[in-house]
């Protein structure tokens, strides 16, 4: 990490200020300055921007073939981190470039001794900073954790290195991962690249951001109430939650709780697919993970969905929405009927949602950072405090009635979808927000309760334990990107992706740069 972003007084506003100008700090050690990047001349950002923009899945079977070798592709996104991160803030603790220059040496060395190349090969990757992986700090964005250095890396960070990707960095991070807008007080807050004024969501918002600006070709991510594909919708990326127990997640102090899931996000269906062939598959150290053959989301994505039955259920039963949201996602409705879909207006019995993911999410923070609070309290942000104390007030007749109320739930839910193959919902109910605020507290006049409220859209499919991606579905007439949310049965995912990507193709709407890039 910068020493400028170590000792730097935090202000978020100072920040906000400097990247709408041009000028701010940049939280990634980048070996050289901005101004002599953006100054290369335009023949370099188009070079930059052919590699940089393609997909991984073409990328990488460019490298395995010695087409293109790991260090151009290493050089052509390197002068893009330096170029645009000064102004998102998305990658984080990343190496010098001279050193990420010498892994893709690495790499291209090991391609010219001939054989079989790794899936990912030569692909640079950031990993999200809820991730232990050795050589990077690990800080979970929060100063309590700023200087540690992890002595293992997570099984996800263990199986993306394997699979032959670079690592340069890190992804930045809300603290503690709570919340979906990405601001810390250690490396600062990650901007939307379609607007810098507003939030690039979060868990994994630098994650997206980065990805939506090609400044990283695949990203991981991680989902409890919506982290990988709210980002995924606030940067016109995709963002995957699968279901739970097909990636596995270790450490993890809940192996068997279900309710956080890592999970891939790209800039396309078929990239995020690729991705997901890697992550999943069961793992010892993960206890929760299901047998699955990991190599169904290497296949096509093709697939006819005439006659197929979808619920059309965007408020997900009368949840406040921002109506540029509702206009977007009332549009695309006649998308997925010119697909031949048989769309009915449905929503399955999700009474308990709300109080059973609250419940939950309590009881793990209380766990995980109740031990911190007398210590460390002037340095954790309110919502976190609140947060940790909730769980720490909950008592045994609130876990026991919670877990009573899941098992209900997933039950009306399965019946549901025996009659729905998906459902079709809302992301987020607003679109980005001011970066500035540390949550929306109002949607279309209703006051957010909390500030995990405006997400309900989001955490309340988390409980159901489906599939769910966030997919491009359009932007508002101020130019912020809106996602489409598609909902699959247990244990389906690759339905999931194949109507998403049918979608997308049918939209295109993907395919849209934010102008920075």
């Amino acid at each position: 990490m910068s020493d400028n972003m170590d000792n730097m007084t935090y202000d978020r506003r100072a920040f906000l200020k400097a990247a709408g100008g041009g000028v701010a700090i940049s939280a990634a050690s980048s070996g050289g300055d901005a101004r002599e990047s953006h100054q290369a001349g335009a023949a370099a950002a188009a070079k930059s921007g052919d590699l940089c923009f393609m997909s991984a899945k073409e990328l990488a079977a460019l490298m395995r073939t010695r087409k293109v070798s790991a260090r151009e592709v290493m050089a052509a996104h390197l002068e893009r981190i330096n170029r645009l991160n000064p102004k998102i803030n998305a990658i984080v603790a990343k190496l010098d470039d001279e050193r990420c220059l010498a892994l893709a040496d690495a790499a291209d060395q090991r391609a010219a001794k001939g054989g079989p190349l790794p899936p990912l090969h030569g692909l640079p990757i950031a990993f999200k900073d809820l991730q232990p992986a050795v050589g990077f700090p690990f800080t979970r964005g929060s100063s309590i954790y700023r200087n540690t250095m992890p002595a293992e890396d997570s099984v996800l960070v263990e199986r993306l290195r394997n699979a032959g990707a670079i690592p340069i960095g890190k992804t930045n991070v809300p603290e503690f991962g709570m919340g979906s807008h990405t601001y810390n007080k250690v490396y600062g807050t990650t901007v939307n690249p379609f607007d810098h004024t507003k939030s690039a969501g979060g868990s994994s918002g630098g994650a997206a951001a980065a990805l939506a600006t090609g400044m990283l070709p695949i990203a991981d991510g991680s989902d409890l109430g919506g982290s990988l594909r709210n980002p995924g919708n606030f940067n016109n990326i995709v963002g995957m939650r699968p279901t739970v127990g097909l990636v596995p997640s270790a450490p993890n102090p809940f192996p068997l709780l279900g309710f956080g899931v890592n999970g891939p996000l790209a800039r396309t269906v078929a990239d995020t697919a690729f991705l997901l062939s890697v992550m999943a598959g069961p793992d010892p150290r993960d206890p929760g993970c299901a047998p699955s053959d990991p190599s169904v989301f290497r296949g096509t994505l093709d697939r006819s969905f005439r006659e197929t039955r979808v619920a059309w259920c965007p408020d997900l039963g009368g949840l406040p929405m921002d109506p540029r949201v509702r206009a977007v996602l009332d549009a695309q409705r006649k998308t997925f009927e010119t697909l031949g879909c048989v769309v009915e207006e449905a929503c399955p019995d999700l009474t308990g949602a709300d109080s059973i993911f609250l419940t939950i999410r309590g009881f793990r923070s209380a766990a995980v950072y109740g031990p911190l609070l007398a210590k460390f309290r002037d340095q954790m942000k309110p919502e976190a405090i609140g947060e940790i104390e909730r769980g720490l007030a909950l008592t045994r007749d609130d876990l026991a009635q919670a877990m009573i109320q899941h098992g209900q739930l997933l039950e009306r839910v399965r019946r549901f979808q025996e009659k729905y193959e998906l459902m079709l919902c809302a992301v987020n109910q607003v679109p980005p927000f001011d970066a500035t605020l540390d949550w929306p507290k109002t949607i279309a006049g209703v006051t957010m309760e909390h500030y995990v409220a405006w997400m309900k859209s989001a955490y309340w499919i988390t409980v159901t334990f489906r599939p769910a991606i966030s997919v491009p579905a359009g932007f508002t007439s101020d130019g912020l990107p809106v996602g489409l949310q598609i909902v699959g049965r247990h244990r389906d995912d690759l339905t999931v992706l194949q109507m998403a990507h049918a979608f997308e193709q049918a939209t295109k709407i993907g395919n849209r740069r934010p102008s920075i890039a």
